[in-house]
């Protein structure tokens, strides 16, 4: 029991986190844009709104259990980028505290990482996969 409050507990943070990232984003999709622009990338509008539309299919999937480890490795990937682009070793010179920043999102990839490994938990989670197939025969 108390390891399925555990998981539940998790996947619902994991699936919050993305979804207030992509309510902030909907909020000011002008704003995103230019935070993206002031980082030096193109085109900055249709990447907010591409970030966004991710970050909602990464909350989905975490938080339905639907294609668990492959969500949970894509979402360590993007926040590894989010560290790197956005608080990256050419902001701390200017702002020290972009470096806990970029120090508290490996926090989050490690939680991550650990995710994908371990699953969704066996209750209230669709087991839909790409990855880590098992056969009826390893599952017990």
């Amino acid at each position: 029991m108390l390891k399925t409050i555990a998981l539940m507990t998790a996947r619902l943070i994991f699936g919050g986190v993305f979804l207030m990232a992509a309510g902030f984003k909907f909020a000011d999709i002008s704003a995103t844009g230019a935070y993206i622009s002031s980082a030096g990338f193109p085109y900055p509008l249709v990447l907010a709104w591409l970030a966004a539309a991710f970050e909602i299919g990464l909350a989905a999937a975490l938080l339905t259990g639907a294609f668990f480890a492959e969500a949970a490795l894509a979402a360590a990937a993007y926040v590894l980028f989010l560290a790197l682009a956005f608080h990256g070793p050419a902001r701390w010179v200017s702002n020290q505290a972009e470096f806990g920043f970029f120090i508290d999102h490996f926090t989050f990839i490690a939680g991550l990482l650990f995710a994908a490994v371990h699953g969704p938990g066996e209750r209230a989670a669709l087991h839909w996969r790409l990855i880590g197939q098992r056969s009826r025969a390893t599952r017990a």
